[in-house]
């Protein structure tokens, strides 16, 4: 038996690196630190046992290099593909990805244009005043949850970054700590929560306008009930804001894909530029994927833009709305689509699955599920901080190194990209012949 310690987990955004993990016989045996489903992603669990192409309807299993070979001509012939996902793999391999794209002309596309691309755009218009987690853990004394359960979705954030964590300034823990939680419903967050807000549904953008009126020393303006948040409520927090020492607002999909979308982003924003007239104040998204950053970042590197980018004119073109996979899908221009590391099949709208189930679809995954009952290509592939090594960026935009832990048959996800880029390139050799 070995242990392994001060490993990084491949789950959600909070890239957690203080893992303990005991290997015996090639194989994770015992985990400690990780949240449950860190934990049980380190285990590992129901896999894709092999590379498949569908005949007659049904999977077929095959070789490596026959589906590499099946998936590399699909994408070559295609008109106008699709490279989908991106998110739960590494830095390495999205950047692969972009390179297929070019060669391609394709539309490549990230799981924040569902989730938290509104938060991309509302920082593109205005900044983002933010910090690390390790700052917040050190040093917040306010922790605002607004639209965002880490309970259920960040199992390890409170207890390893904020409110529960013990900072160098703040040794108490949560006995140094305000929370408040802003939401639609009482979540378990909320009653963990020294204020909770219960906004109604698509409202935020109300009761964040009048946070900042209040913070800018104008709560003469704010009516007695704004977005069903009383007045009191409202001048409380912003009284709350004001005497901290340092504060941080972290905001969840609740008002990434609500009402009002970058919009909100763009007014919690200016809210936290309020707050800073008078103390020191951050926000951050709570990301979800471990590596949805790290997409934006390569993403950004390689074509100036972060997501949704189209190749097909031979230059990077920006259009969320336009170029978003979801909308391309529905609009039916998609001819053939690659999808990694994600799932659309659970996620995207019906009409888009509709399309998407009509097409040629190629899934690099290590596990089954919805998007796989329809694709035609599975190639299943390494769990990337388990059996493969790569970059991966936590929520707050800092550069981690997942560890390889276990050794494996799988080939990795950027051994796959690299195989499909070459085979692709290989074909359209052919064809200018």
């Amino acid at each position: 038996m070995v242990e392994i310690t001060d490993v990084v987990c491949p789950l959600c955004g909070c890239v957690c690196d203080d893992i303990v993990v005991e290997v015996e016989d090639n194989r994770v045996t015992k985990v400690r630190g990780a949240c449950a489903v860190g934990k049980s992603k380190l285990m590992g669990h129901g896999r894709i046992k092999s590379p498949a192409i569908r005949v007659n309807g049904a999977l077929k299993e095959c070789s490596y290099d026959e589906a590499i070979k099946k998936a590399a001509e699909i994408l070559a012939g295609a008109r106008r593909p699709l490279l989908y996902g991106w998110s739960s793999t590494v830095c390495e391999a999205t950047k692969l990805g972009v390179c297929l794209a070019e060669e391609i002309g394709a539309v490549i596309d990230n799981t924040a244009s569902v989730c938290h691309g509104p938060s991309v755009l509302a920082i593109q218009d205005v900044g983002l005043p933010s910090c690390t987690l390790g700052e917040v853990k050190n040093r917040a004394s306010l922790i605002i949850y607004w639209g965002a359960n880490p309970t259920a979705a960040h199992g390890n954030h409170m207890k390893r970054y904020s409110y529960i964590a013990k900072g160098y300034f703040l040794p108490g823990g949560k006995k140094d700590k305000k929370l408040v939680v802003v939401d639609v419903r009482e979540t378990k967050t909320a009653k963990m929560a020294d204020k909770f807000i219960q906004v109604e549904p698509g409202k935020d953008y109300l009761v964040l306008s009048a946070l900042r009126a209040v913070l800018y020393g104008h709560e003469d303006v704010v009516p007695d009930n704004v977005g069903g948040v009383s007045k009191e409520d409202i001048l409380e927090v912003a009284n709350m804001m004001k005497e901290a020492p340092f504060g941080i607002i972290f905001f969840g999909m609740g008002v990434t894909q609500s009402r009002g979308r970058h919009n909100n982003i763009i007014n919690a924003i200016q809210v936290t530029r309020a707050a800073h007239t008078h103390t020191k104040f951050n926000i951050m998204p709570m990301r979800g994927h471990y590596n949805v950053t790290g997409f934006n970042q390569v993403c950004t590197w390689e074509t100036g833009f972060p997501f949704a980018v189209d190749l097909s004119r031979g230059f990077a073109w920006y259009n969320p709305g336009e170029t978003s996979s979801t909308d391309l899908l529905i609009r039916r221009e998609c001819d053939a689509a690659l999808i990694i590391a994600s799932d659309p099949g659970a996620h995207f709208p019906g009409e888009s699955i509709k399309h998407l189930s009509k097409i040629p679809v190629i899934q690099i995954d290590p596990f089954a599920n919805p998007t796989t009952e329809f694709a035609d290509v599975v190639i299943p592939t390494a769990v990337s901080g388990v059996e493969a090594e790569g970059s991966v960026y936590r929520m707050d935009g800092i550069p981690l190194r997942l560890r390889k832990l276990v050794d494996t048959d799988y080939l990795s996800d950027e051994e796959v990209i690299q195989a499909i880029l070459e085979e692709v390139r290989a074909i359209k050799s052919k064809e200018g012949e």
